[in-house]
């Protein structure tokens, strides 16, 4: 009868550890079953290449499968769209860059979507810092001499991005703003073609990430003339930052990708998970291929990431509305 007694105890102990303490018992067993990450960019491109690396980590230490989903279109709101519509149970999430998170709010007057409402920041991923590109063979040096040209056509430099609304866009618009110089934009849905453009002079300039722009740079078929960035990139330690171009000394142009979780996912899954990606993240494996791609590891918690949005936001939010830029 005390055998008895004493076991009653030790499961009504467990019981209500259980109920008092639910996350850590959701926790040791998640996850379950495979998990899955959204892109919403083609495989190959940067984001699908750090989901690729972060998520064989993952599954190795957790033993289940992490799928890597891509689901391009719209620009990003497919993938978006469909995170939002998944069951808030842990086994959802998307990569993301900033644009659908900080800058379509402001760019579209509709969206299927709300960033702050409908998700959970999980981790930050990564960062990356823009180049100023121009044609390999062009008789700019630095940034002092794209001013002086902008500045002597009156309007008429081309740049070149990826589409209206694009980060490149917005940046460039910054950009305008800091020299006191308007351009002409010319807006691409291929990126390598901007880049052909560019290195055939058909197109001035543009701001692009060294992801993006890699093939074509090793290739001597463009040049950066600086990173938009306070100190310079390890991975290209001869490109000047934006200061030491004879740009515009504070000017910086970044972009950053950061994990999500449907909203309403349980605490405990996504400090698991955030716990388990900035482990990945530290891995000397995986933060050397990020950097071979221009891209570098950024850790931390959930309320950086939830930061960094609406850091994002805000100054969005003054270009759009000082360029009237708009995608409706």
């Amino acid at each position: 009868m005390k055998l008895l007694s004493r076991l009653s105890k030790l499961f009504l102990t467990a019981v209500v550890m259980t109920v008092a303490y639910p996350g850590s018992a959701i926790a040791q067993t998640y996850p379950n079953k495979p998990v899955r990450i959204i892109i919403p960019y083609s495989p190959g491109s940067a984001i699908d290449v750090v989901a690729r690396l972060v998520g064989e980590k993952l599954s190795a230490w957790w033993g289940q499968p992490v799928v890597v989903e891509s689901k391009p279109g719209a620009s990003g709101q497919i993938a978006v769209e469909a995170t939002k519509r998944s069951p808030a149970d842990g086994y959802t999430f998307i990569l993301v860059d900033a644009s659908p998170m900080a800058a379509a709010p402001h760019l579209y007057k509709r969206l299927p979507y709300d960033p702050f409402k409908d998700f959970d920041p999980v981790a930050p991923v990564y960062a990356t810092n823009f180049f100023v590109s121009v044609a390999y063979d062009s008789p700019w040096k630095n940034i002092a001499d794209l001013v002086a040209a902008a500045k002597a056509k009156n309007g008429s430099l081309t740049y070149a991005s990826a589409g209206i609304g694009s980060s490149a866009h917005l940046g460039t618009s910054m950009f305008e703003g800091e020299i006191g110089a308007p351009m002409t934009h010319v807006p691409y849905k291929d990126l390598n073609q901007a880049l052909t453009d560019i290195s055939s002079g058909e197109v001035g300039w543009m701001f692009i990430s060294g992801a993006s722009s890699q093939a074509m740079y090793r290739a001597k078929k463009i040049k950066h003339l600086a990173i938009a960035a306070p100190e310079r990139n390890p991975n290209y330690p001869d490109v000047p930052t934006m200061a030491e171009a004879g740009g515009p000394a504070k000017f910086e142009m970044k972009d950053w990708g950061g994990l999500y979780a449907p909203r309403g996912t349980p605490q405990a899954i996504i400090d698991k998970v955030n716990a388990d990606f900035t482990r990945a993240l530290l891995e000397a494996d995986v933060q050397q291929r990020m950097g071979t791609i221009g891209l570098r590891a950024w850790t931390g918690q959930p309320e950086d990431l939830r930061k960094a949005m609406v850091e994002k936001s805000a100054q969005i939010k003054d270009v759009v509305q000082r360029t009237k830029i708009s995608l409706d």
